[in-house]
This record gives structure tokens, C-alpha cells and sequence, in this order.
């Protein structure tokens, strides 16, 4: 990849930019709760009172509408800088959070679990979702042992190769566990597998939220240094950047953040590859730019693709994963040409 300068970063355009993408999460995250199979009256379900289990209105919109529509945003936050910042290390367009095989360990740890019948909860997380964060955290040790150091990099051809390998073995032990479950577990596991938003709750949202943010945060610290890493390795050793110490913090930090989401969503794909070319092509490649842009619209996209899987068909509900793969197929296709 060509090595890139970047200049001082003006403040009024940071916040035209990152103020902008805000704004459109800010309309999305107003405008998602009003729409759904079910009309709600929303002076009705903000006027209180003590009759709030009787209020319809409320209940659909604060127990049902609202945690979900919060777990999309923090889903498509976190995907969408994953994809941003893997695409920056990695120097791949291709590169997104399934890349190091994490969605892969995070699927087969839920799909075990769902399997063998577990039911129990452990410091706020239930059964799957711990097993399937759990399994996240093992794809991502196994590629790092495959990956060592070498000198002041880690070499990022054996990290794209090793995930690549543990994403496709681990996709045949979630097709061998499902070949020996009953129709009812393998219902549940195939479910699991499209991705989705239509279990959540206030509980969840606040035990994945701290990960998360901590995670983002540690994303956008990173930018500037990013910028140079995604220029060219030479490059950025040559202006003091240690470029192993931000490799393996953008990496961790970016995998983790994708199994805490993908433990309770399910693998949900493409958010992570469309949404940093779609921010991209508007703010240009500087990542103190695109990194935090990435987050807001990455929010708003995700909101948006659950609010057409559970409006599209109503009362029938679509996986939101069969919505972003519909996206990301033709996106994706649309990129390799535009890169050839």
C-alpha cells in the first residue's frame, strides 16, 4: 500500500464531519421507535403515571422497541470501527471483523452450548451468549499463537491467513454440531446463526455496554497512529510509531469489542466491511475522522437494517442478518470491481 501523509487536522472540519454523521444517528434513534407493525400513541406512552403496566404504549416502546433499538446501535457501532480498524492494520479493504475468525469462535461457543443444553447464568451473562464469548476469546488466542511477533510488527499475511483457517474450521464443527442436534436444537442454532436483535433487555444492554465503550474509546485513541500504520510499516517506524504496540492494541481492542456484540446478536455480517468504505468515500481515509464517524454510522445503519427486519414482512420478523448480507452481497461486489 502507497504510504499516505495526512495533514493537521482542522477542528471546524472535525466537527462538520463527526457532528454530521451524530445528527443523522440522532434522527435515526428519534425516528426508529414511531415505526413498527404495531401504531403506538406516543403522548400516551410518555405520560406516566402508576397504570404503567396497563399503558400498551409504553410497554411496546420502552420494554420492547427501545432496548432493541439501543442494542442495534451499540452492535453496528462497535462492528463498523472493528471493520475500520482491520482494514487499517491488516492494509486489506476485504479485512472485517470476521476476518481473524472471531465471529467463528463466538458461533461455535453458542452453538455447543445450545447443543449440550446449558442453562445457567454467570455474573449477568446466561449460557450462550457466555459460551459464545468465550469462544470468541479462544479464535483469538489461536490466531495470536499462530501469528508471533516478528521484530517491531506482527506479520499480518499469517494474521489474515491463520483467521481465515480458523473461521472455515470452526464453521465445519458448527455444521458437524448441528448435524447431531434434535430439530428443536438445531432450529435454535440456525436461528442463532442469522444474527438478530429480538431478544434484548435492559440488563444485557448494560452488562456489554462498558466493554464496548471502553473498547471504542480505546479505537479512536489509536486514530492518529493508525493513520501511519495503514500508510506502511517502514513508514510509520520511521516517525516513532510502535507499530506492534498499536497492532496488538487495535486488534484486541477491535476483536473484543465484536465478541461481546456478536455473543448476544449473533453473527451479524457485512456491517463491518460496507459501513468504513461508505464513511470512507465521504470523510476520506484520515481514521482520526473515520474511526469515530464510523461509529455513529455504523449505528444508524445497523438501527436502520433491524427497523426493515421487523417492519418489511410484519407481523413476520426477518433475521437482521438476512438484511445486512442482502446489503453486503451486492456491496461487496461493487467493491471488487471498483478495486480492478
Amino acid at each position: 500500500m502507497e504510504t499516505r501523509t495526512f495533514p493537521h487536522l482542522n477542528r471546524k472540519r472535525y466537527i462538520a464531519a463527526v457532528g454530521s454523521f451524530f445528527l443523522v444517528l440522532t434522527a435515526v434513534m428519534a425516528a426508529a421507535p414511531l415505526i413498527g407493525s404495531t401504531r403506538i400513541d406516543l403522548a400516551k406512552a410518555l405520560s406516566g403515571g402508576p397504570g404503567f403496566a396497563e399503558n400498551v404504549d409504553a410497554n411496546i416502546l420502552f420494554l420492547i422497541r427501545l432496548p432493541r433499538i439501543f442494542m442495534a446501535a451499540l452492535a453496528g457501532a462497535a462492528l463498523a470501527v472493528s471493520g475500520a480498524v482491520f482494514q487499517a492494520i491488516l492494509r486489506n479493504d476485504l479485512a472485517a471483523p470476521i476476518t481473524l475468525g472471531v465471529s467463528g469462535g463466538a458461533s461455535l461457543g453458542a452453538v455447543i452450548a445450545i447443543r449440550a443444553g446449558f442453562n445457567f447464568t454467570f455474573m449477568g451473562f446466561s449460557s450462550v451468549p457466555l459460551a459464545s464469548f468465550l469462544g470468541a476469546l479462544g479464535a483469538l488466542a489461536i490466531v495470536f499463537s499462530f501469528a508471533r511477533m516478528r521484530g517491531r510488527e506482527l506479520p499480518t499475511s499469517y494474521l489474515l491467513l491463520a483467521g481465515v483457517t480458523v473461521n472455515f474450521f470452526f464453521a465445519s464443527m458448527v455444521m458437524l454440531v448441528n448435524y447431531f442436534s434434535n430439530i428443536t436444537q438445531s432450529f435454535q442454532i440456525v436461528r442463532w446463526l442469522m444474527g438478530g436483535l429480538d431478544i434484548t433487555d435492559y440488563k444485557t444492554l448494560l452488562t456489554i455496554a462498558p466493554p464496548v465503550f471502553l473498547g471504542i474509546a480505546v479505537l479512536i485513541y489509536l486514530a492518529r497512529d493508525l493513520n501511519l500504520v495503514s500508510g506502511g510499516v517502514e513508514s510509520a517506524l520511521a516517525r516513532g510509531v510502535d507499530v506492534a504496540r498499536v497492532q496488538l492494541l487495535g486488534l484486541l481492542a477491535a476483536s473484543l469489542v465484536t465478541g461481546a456484540v456478536v455473543a448476544n446478536t449473533g453473527p451479524i455480517g457485512f456491517v463491518g466491511l460496507i459501513v468504513p468504505h461508505i464513511v470512507r468515500l465521504i470523510v476520506g481515509p484520515d481514521h482520526r475522522l473515520l474511526v469515530p464517524a464510523s461509529v455513529f454510522f455504523g449505528a444508524s445503519f445497523l438501527v436502520l437494517c433491524d427497523t426493515a427486519a421487523r417492519t418489511l414482512l410484519a407481523p413476520t420478523e426477518i433475521p437482521v442478518g438476512v438484511i445486512t448480507a442482502i446489503l453486503g452481497g451486492p456491496f461487496f461486489f461493487w467493491l471488487l470491481r471498483r478495486k480492478h
